[in-house]
């Protein structure tokens, strides 16, 4: 099946793209695509380890199918905010 994959922060910016279309097997798991992503997209195989995915708007391990007509996205860790930046009430 074919599928889009959006990307979002650094995950974009090593694309070059805000998305990626990938052909996935029948049957492909959140582990698949994530190695269809790196064979198509190099430049996105170092965030592998971290990168997670979401099917429909909901986080996925790497065994979860993938539902043909899935709206999918590869989301990188975020990071943020600085130490002693928590407000106190």
């Amino acid at each position: 099946m074919r599928a889009t994959v959006l990307l979002f922060a650094v995950a974009r910016e090593r694309a070059g793209s805000p998305s990626i279309a990938v052909d996935l097997p029948d049957l492909a798991t959140v582990a698949v695509l994530k190695t269809i992503l790196a064979e198509n997209c190099p430049a996105l195989a170092p965030l592998l380890p971290t990168l997670r995915i979401a099917i429909n708007s909901e986080y996925a391990d790497d065994d979860r199918p993938i539902p043909p007509g899935a709206e999918l996205a590869a989301i990188p860790p975020v990071s943020g905010g600085s130490p002693g930046s928590q407000q106190t009430s």
